[in-house]
């Protein structure tokens, strides 16, 4: 497979509100670079998942396309907003054309290496590339690989511990994967297990595809609040420009 694929029961349970992607000092920031980026233009969201970034940009005015694998991802969507509002073209985003071009294409939470090969990767590139205008731009948000946490022999890192959830990272050094491995508490106090695969990348790495893709990099920042990105920053945005 390409693609990791959001199941069902992943897809109901997606949109938890104690979830910190989902607070205002998240979205809020994320929402406006966007928006400033869109101008008047129309913007396509790539895995555009349950809206999470979508619907509140759409909220802000601008008109919103997306791209999705997952049809009961695009279900949950369909809860929040009508086709009419957002349209939605169900495939593979590093393959499928959503109609028209864009004067933005963006990627969020790090949902670039839910692509397991490095061709689907660029594939990716090459075909946000093939929706912008001349001018507009790629957006990514990108999680960078915790390897520098790792001691010799070891291969897990945990990102999240509390007590409605315990997360930490698998990684496979030879091949570029990682596992995320969830363990979210029930309302019983049981806890239910859900693992993802990805590819997980360097920025630079993504500059190489940006390359390919006919695309040049005009912005490198921690986060969508424009801090400093630097070596020990856990995430990155970075943006591309067609010329």
């Amino acid at each position: 497979m390409r693609s990791q694929y959001w199941t069902n029961e992943q897809a109901e349970t997606y949109d938890n509100p104690r979830n910190r992607m989902f607070s205002p000092e998240v979205l809020g920031p994320t929402v406006d670079f966007l928006a400033e980026l869109a101008g008047d233009g129309r913007a396509l969201e790539l895995a555009i998942g349950t809206g999470r970034v979508a619907v509140p940009l759409r909220e802000r005015g601008v008109e919103v396309h997306g791209i999705e694998l997952s049809e009961p991802m695009v279900a949950q969507l369909r809860t929040k907003v009508g086709a009419d509002e957002i349209p939605v073209t169900v495939g593979d985003m590093s393959l499928v054309r959503a109609p028209g071009e864009f004067t933005l294409v963006y990627l969020v939470y790090n949902t670039i290496s839910n692509l397991l090969t490095q061709e689907a990767q660029v594939d990716c590139f090459r075909n946000a590339a093939a929706h912008l205008v001349p001018g507009g731009h790629f957006v990514v948000e990108l999680g960078v690989p915790a390897l520098r946490r790792l001691p010799p022999g070891q291969a897990a890192v945990p990102f999240d511990v509390t007590p409605e959830h315990i997360g930490f990272d698998t990684y496979d050094l030879v091949n570029q994967r990682l596992t995320s491995h969830h363990y979210n508490r029930d309302a019983d106090g049981l806890y239910h297990y859900g693992p993802s695969e990805h590819r997980y990348i360097w920025p630079s790495e993504l500059d190489l595809m940006a390359q390919l893709a006919g695309l040049e990099l005009v912005r490198r920042v921690a986060d969508f609040t424009g801090a400093k990105f630097t070596a020990e920053s856990p995430s990155a945005v970075s943006v591309w420009r067609k010329p």
